[in-house]
């Protein structure tokens, strides 16, 4: 994108007046987003982004700029303006840039750039189908299609080059059901580090139908109970849970600004020993899958919990010459706009050896929840509400009928150590992470596991 002889002379201008690390990240992006809504197309939209980020670390300070276009000028004007920002006598040098090798391989199949605007079209066109053909209650179906192509160039003054591709593909639907005064919705996504060949394995009528089905089934929902009940966590999105009550304080800047309960428990006891949780950005295809991290560091998997005990923190570059640690691959930031992070990638509670029906069976009266809502959390205690979009009584060890209004209140921290078994059907589930102003990808996970307590909030007396 910009040649090793230039990207060299950036990174000394950044380093001039003494910075003690200067990189360079290097963007280009091609987005395409097409929404059906009312069993029409509502907006067809493209986006095109190009640009680079330039960075300066000195002592505990960083210092960033960013430029909206690879102009050779512009970069060096960009880099001089920034090493003002430093004020020594006199900086390092880069010798050297070695391009950097992962192990990480995809191959992508359909670009989204050879496919064409009819074929998006009648793909939605059949799933918003799909969606009201399942029943005569639903009223609305809006669906998305989204797809991106990106290419990202990093160099920096340990030396570092690298350049790697990242294709995206993602289908969400939201349907709304009615009958008389009662209205349910149902969501349901789809989304890989992949092309349309995502859709060979996986039908997008599937992911209509599912949709459809939590919107339908929720119409018959009784309240929900209120009061201190064993629950029975779904496979897959409610792994949920997990990322926003414990795994945002399990990335280092948390624990450097003394706002994670984890602080100081490497090597420690913090869960049920069945427990072991993984941060893995080398799962293939995976929704918070890559080659490299945001900083040029090839992706690893990172177990933080393992048999219940505090194994690591994720870490960025910064936070790991902080806290003289290793780095993890979790380096990560929405764009060449953007300061990286440490952020989570994909992170899951591992498979247990339970099965889920025996786990189901062992309760006599609890709560079944499959999908979860919006919901609140402290991220420096780990408390938490969690509202269940989709939740099941259950009774004498089968699930019954469908809750409406039910939330989980409760702990990080302490609904680790209350899980009494895991089962043997990991699933996961991707989404979008909000921290510090950015916004990206990545995966939760979890098979169907057992909290022996958890209080309930709802409807029901």
């Amino acid at each position: 994108m910009i040649s090793r002889r230039l990207a060299k002379r950036i990174l000394d201008v950044l380093l001039k007046s003494g910075g003690s690390f200067s990189e360079i990240y290097i963007q280009k992006k091609i987005s395409n987003t097409v929404k059906l809504e009312n069993s029409r197309i509502e907006s067809s939209i493209s986006g095109f982004e190009l640009g680079c980020g330039l960075r300066i670390c000195f002592d505990d300070g960083t210092f960033y700029a960013f430029v909206d276009s690879l102009d050779k000028e512009s970069l060096l004007n960009a880099a001089r303006t920034l090493s003002l920002a430093v004020d020594k006598s006199s900086g390092g040098k880069v010798l050297d840039l070695t391009s950097q090798k992962s192990p990480y391989k995809v191959k992508i199949k359909k670009y989204p750039s050879t496919v064409i605007p009819e074929y998006k079209r009648n793909l939605l066109v059949d799933v918003d189908q799909a969606s009201r053909n399942y029943s005569s209650y639903i009223i609305q179906v809006t669906s998305n299609l989204s797809d991106s192509e990106e290419e990202i160039y990093i160099a920096n003054s340990d030396e570092v080059l690298c350049f790697h591709k990242i294709v995206r593909t993602l289908l969400t639907v939201d349907v709304v059901a009615r009958r008389g005064k009662d209205t349910r919705t149902g969501y349901k996504s789809l989304a890989k580090t992949c092309g349309y060949e995502i859709f060979d394995s996986i039908s997008p009528n599937d992911i209509a139908l599912k949709a459809s089905r939590i919107a339908v089934n929720m119409l018959d929902a009784v309240n929900a109970p209120v009061g201190s009940l064993p629950v029975v966590i779904a496979p897959g999105f409610g792994g949920v849970i997990f990322h926003e009550a414990c795994g945002h304080g399990l990335e280092a800047d948390a624990i450097l600004k003394e706002a994670s309960v984890f602080k100081g428990m490497i090597g420690k006891k913090i869960a049920s020993e069945i427990i072991t949780v993984i941060d893995d950005p080398t799962l293939t295809s995976h929704w918070g899958s890559f080659k490299f991290d945001d900083e040029g560091f090839a992706s690893r998997q990172t177990v933080l919990i393992r048999d219940g005990v505090l194994e690591s923190y994720m870490y960025d570059l910064k936070s790991a010459r902080k806290l003289q640690e290793h780095k993890t691959a979790n380096g990560r930031r929405q764009s060449y706009r953007h300061i990286p992070l440490p952020r989570m990638t994909n992170t899951y509670i591992n498979k247990g050896d339970s099965d889920p029906h025996t786990i189901i069976k062992s309760i006599k009266k609890g709560l079944y929840a499959k999908e979860f809502a919006g919901g609140q959390v402290d991220p420096a205690t780990g408390d938490f509400v969690f509202g269940i979009s989709e939740g099941y009584l259950i009774e004498n060890g089968n699930i019954c009928e469908p809750v409406k209004g039910a939330t989980l209140i409760g702990n990080g921290p302490k609904v680790l150590k209350k899980i009494e078994a895991i089962g043997d059907d990991l699933d996961f589930a991707p989404g979008f992470c909000g921290k510090n102003g950015q916004t990206v990808p990545n995966e939760v996970g979890q098979p169907t596991i057992l909290v022996s307590e958890l209080t309930v909030g709802g409807t029901g007396i």
